[in-house]
């Protein structure tokens, strides 16, 4: 791929590390470039043009590759000069592979969840005239050793099928780990990975209790007292000697005994002789004085016309 700028002065070695910073490298020395020149903005247009030609080549429907993505990200992109190519004496660019860190969660081979940050494979091009050539290897084994990992260890983003092929055939990766997103992992990724420990949740402390906790749940377990006259224990047979004292708080409720008929004394003698004997007549009959059988015989010599006023 050629520009309409020197490439050959602008990039002086035959592979070229670039950052988030879109830097230009050293110049050699005796090189001279006019100072109106920006070097920057002729490193942002070979990234922008490579991110194109990339797209084209995947058919995908916009590039992933450019300058504004390479500054909002600290991704690494190498790219690979030609050397042999002179276009009036400026040089040709090959291609590119960029590569950056990224967080994923990955399945192992028994399908767990795995936190992993591995480094990923995220654009990869050699111009369609010069693959078959080794410049491929040549610039994804500066990569490997650059960034001291092995083949098995990366992730690649929505490899395709020519990157799959590459990579069986120069590195003998062939079987993957299925995952559920984007990227690809080959069989031995988790080899060197050691799996993070499980976190429990900090302990609240006992104020904090939301509804519905576990907290709550174990609250629930202790047997809570019913509400009167429920919680009242059996009476027992003989009375206290000293009954306890009527509370005056509106909020108790006072200690109640068995209740006593509040009725009539006469009445009460008159309706014995309509009914059979009651044992509450026969309790009033027992402990009122007027109960004497003397009192019951004046009682009983009552008119039948008196009775009926009652």
């Amino acid at each position: 791929m050629e520009f309409p700028f020197d490439v050959d002065a602008l990039l002086p070695e035959r592979i070229t590390v670039l950052d988030q910073h879109l830097r230009p490298p050293a110049r050699r020395p005796g090189t001279t470039t006019p100072a109106r020149v920006d070097l920057q903005q002729q490193i942002m247009t070979i990234v922008d043009e490579l991110g194109k030609a990339s797209a084209k080549a995947q058919h995908l429907p916009a590039p992933i590759t450019s300058a504004s993505r390479m500054q909002s990200n600290r991704h690494v992109m190498y790219i690979l000069k030609d050397t042999s190519a002179r276009m009036a004496g400026k040089g040709a660019i090959v291609g590119f592979l960029k590569v950056g860190y990224k967080k994923l969660f990955v399945l192992d081979d028994r399908e767990a969840h795995n936190e992993v940050e591995p480094l990923c494979i995220l654009d990869f091009y050699i111009h369609e005239s010069l693959q078959r050539h080794g410049h491929g290897r040549e610039l994804f084994q500066y990569m490997l050793q650059k960034e001291r990992v092995e083949p098995h260890q990366l992730a690649i983003d929505r490899p395709s099928q020519k990157l799959l092929k590459f990579l069986n055939k120069h590195y003998s990766l062939e079987t993957t780990v299925p995952q559920v997103n984007n990227f690809v992992i080959f069989e031995g990724f988790f080899a060197h990975q050691h799996p993070p420990a499980r976190k429990l949740p900090p302990k609240r402390a006992e104020g904090d209790i939301k509804p519905y906790s576990s907290s709550d749940r174990e609250f629930l377990k202790v047997a809570v007292e019913p509400p009167w006259p429920l919680n009242r224990a059996p009476r027992r047979a003989t009375p206290p000697a000293h009954p306890p004292p009527r509370s005056s708080s509106l909020g108790n409720s006072p200690e109640r005994g068995p209740l006593r008929p509040f009725v009539p004394e006469q009445e009460l003698l008159r309706s014995l002789r309509l009914c059979p004997p009651h044992p509450t007549a026969r309790l009033l009959l027992a402990t009122d004085p007027g109960g004497s059988p003397a009192q019951r015989r004046r009682t009983s010599s009552l008119p039948r016309s008196d009775e009926s006023r009652y």
